[in-house]
């Protein structure tokens, strides 16, 4: 009995895998398939469990990196993600503790902001985006770290 119910828990983990394809059930269906063949050979249901929880992580952690490396590997940046590390434009001065500042990119004005409170950068500024927080570009002046790199050199 055991057995058939290893075989059925293993198909359900398929087929949420099949409806759902984010590689999140297949590792533990593989642990179902090692539990039903322990199962099948005669081994009782902590020897099982054994087999299922191992196999499980096993399939985890050695093939996952690697599955989602070469499945992720034709992802491309959509929308907001695309525009981290571009260059941007200040088309207003950027202060934090007024709560002003605008830049442009790909021909769209954004809400910006230094991600240093102390820097005001001013407009026309050429500015990197390192990240975005809800609908404002948080920004670094690249003369600021040009000069912060020379410093260091």
């Amino acid at each position: 009995m055991n057995a058939i119910c290893w075989l059925i828990l293993m198909l359900v983990l398929i087929g949420i895998e099949i409806a759902t394809l984010g590689l999140t059930t297949i590792w533990f269906a593989g642990g179902a398939l090692g539990a039903f063949i322990a199962a099948a050979a005669g081994g009782d249901f902590p020897v099982q469990l054994i087999v299922f929880f191992v196999i499980s992580l096993v399939l985890l952690f050695a093939t996952r990196p690697i599955a989602v490396k070469y499945l992720n590997r034709g992802r491309t940046k959509t929308n907001a993600d695309s525009l981290v590390g571009r260059k941007a434009v200040v088309t207003k001065d950027i202060d934090n503790l007024k709560s002003e500042g605008e830049a442009e990119v790909s021909g769209q004005i954004w809400t910006a902001r230094s991600d240093d409170e102390d820097v005001k950068i001013p407009a026309g500024a050429v500015v990197e985006i390192l990240r975005i927080s809800g609908v404002k570009l948080i920004v670094r002046d690249t003369a600021v770290k040009e000069h912060t790199e020379e410093q260091i050199q």
